[in-house]
């Protein structure tokens, strides 16, 4: 482990370009492992840079994708409130300061993997896989980021360029590709060192696909690669399915359970028992969206009847009014009482609070690939219509939450709920449209998506920035313009200690500031 964490905190010197070589000691001397550990296996770093990533992920979800994404609102007046859009500049350290180091870990594994004495293509694969994982959260976050000469400060490369985003989804895609092909063979890996599948390789590549399919659908919009994304969409689902299995059911859920315990030192103790106090967890409101829309529903995942001891399988109390929430961007100085929120651990009498639960830990889940299938076959790009999918994801998604609900997707029970709830498929739709409260398929998908979504990661967020959708209500006490920041500021440690490669990622890309369009959201 002391391996683990010199590499990490070296390569966050690396990356930024800050120098460590003035020092008086030998390198050598002070870099002794005093353990005499002088090497790793690749197993043994999976675990490790995975957790890590994904704590990060689960406490910006929370703090930040939420807040945006009128999940929750932190009431108050003060500035940096972010369902305000009012993003101050540091919010943006904490993700480029655990994504970088954690890569480093993860292209060992590669390294590693492609030695003689440890060959293990599913190794490479894997550390191919989670690389694009955590490069897509990266680039979709900042934009144009160091991705080709990224991690190589043992190369003595300490100021590395800043690629554009177009080449760097085209090289995830080209990984993802090669991964599908070594997790072909089936080699096998060590399960204990494997907190996804537990050393399930066809599962890795059954996650690995269903990437290729999230990044192909982010960037299907641009003219110069959309033919070609189409194409291969097409190619995975219609034409050679069984070249790119994907995932199918819950069970191939990219994820890392937690202990479930309230312990915030045991193995794999949750990350919001790690990192966030209980009084904190439970501030934020719930927002008015959020809350309404489940409440017109009738939605399971609030069905105090199929929680414990009547509080509902996502732990929300009710508040003064009942299961209700707050509007998000309310205008400052407005009188604004606290409603519906989530328990936290030291709630008195919560038998369910998402604190301690063991299945917040998502990476990917398969109710999101359902709703790329659905999209693309709205589209016309795969067979189909869309409403298979639709409602697969649908179950899917509330079945990840309640496995014994609905037993199976194509259960009738699933489109009586629908119906019920006015969230019907409707092929008479239009695909798409631009004026808030109007009907389509694409809000039709993408406000399910958005709840499938729930906790992973940004990707409301991304998702918000392609299509719009789902319609989120525009407070007027909204910063910003009213406008929904379109990416993150680049970190000051990367413009303090990288300023040459930083220049000219703001001159290719625009403005270094929150409005400035990343490119696949560009026209």
């Amino acid at each position: 482990m002391k391996n683990i964490k010199n590499i990490t905190i070296y390569t966050l010197l690396f990356v930024t370009g800050v120098s460590f070589f003035s020092c008086k000691k030998d390198f050598n001397e002070v870099n002794t492992d005093p353990i005499g550990k002088g090497s790793t296996t690749a197993n043994q770093l999976l675990a490790p840079a995975l957790v890590n990533v994904l704590s990060a992920n689960m406490v910006r979800n929370r703090n930040f994708n939420n807040e945006l994404m009128q999940v929750t609102v932190d009431i108050g007046d003060s500035e940096g409130k972010v369902f305000r859009y009012d993003i101050r500049r540091n919010v943006s350290d904490y993700t480029w300061n655990t994504w970088y180091p954690e890569l480093t870990n993860l292209k060992n594994i590669y390294t590693i993997a492609s030695q003689p004495e440890s060959l293990n293509k599913s190794y490479q694969a894997i550390s191919m896989i989670t690389e694009a994982w955590v490069f897509q959260l990266l680039t979709d976050v900042y934009g144009d980021v160091p991705y080709s000469q990224a991690n190589q400060g043992k190369e003595g490369i300490l100021e590395p360029a800043f690629d554009k985003q177009k080449d760097i989804y085209l090289d995830l895609l080209r990984k993802l590709e090669e991964a599908n092909t070594l997790l072909a063979d089936g080699v096998a890996i060590v399960p204990t060192g494997d907190p996804v599948y537990q050393g399930d390789v066809s599962k890795w590549r059954r996650f690995g696909n269903s990437l290729y399919l999230r990044l192909l659908m982010r960037i299907s919009a641009k003219s110069d690669v959309s033919a070609t994304v189409i194409a291969k969409i097409k190619e995975m689902i219609d034409t050679n399915p069984a070249k790119y299995p994907i995932m199918q059911t819950n069970s191939h859920t990219a994820k890392i359970l937690w202990n479930g315990t309230n312990s915030s030192t045991a193995v794999f103790s949750s990350p919001f028992m790690i990192n966030v106090r209980a009084v904190d967890f439970r501030t934020p409101a719930i927002s008015a969206f959020f809350m309404g829309n489940m409440t017109t529903w009738g939605d399971p995942r609030i069905n105090q009847s199929l929680g414990k001891n009547n509080v509902t399988r996502w732990g929300i109390a009710p508040g003064p009014n009942g299961y209700v929430g707050v509007p998000s961007g309310y205008d400052t100085g407005s009188s604004i009482t606290k409603q519906s929120y989530f328990y936290s651990d030291a709630t008195t009498n919560n038998p369910t609070t998402l604190q301690t639960d063991p299945y917040t830990g998502i990476i990917m889940n398969v109710a999101e690939v359902d709703f790329i299938l659905a999209e693309a076959a709205a589209k016309g790009w795969i067979n189909g219509t869309g409403e298979t999918y639709y409602y697969k994801g649908i179950a899917d998604a509330i079945n990840y939450w309640l496995p014994t609900l609905w037993i199976n997707p194509t259960d009738p029970a699933v489109k009586a709920y629908a119906v019920a709830a006015d969230i019907d498929w409707n092929d008479a739709l239009p695909l798409n449209t631009t004026t808030p409260g109007t009907a389509s398929k694409m809000e039709l998908i993408h406000l399910q998506k958005y709840y499938a979504m729930f906790l992973v990661d940004f990707q409301q967020w991304f998702e918000y920035r392609r299509t719009g959708h789902p319609f989120l209500p525009k407070g007027t006490g909204l910063a910003n313009g009213g406008k929904m920041p379109a990416r993150l500021n680049y970190p000051l440690i990367s413009q303090s200690t990288n300023p040459t490669s930083y220049k000219n990622a703001v001159a290719a890309q625009g403005a270094d500031d929150i409005n400035t369009l990343v490119w696949w959201q560009k026209p």
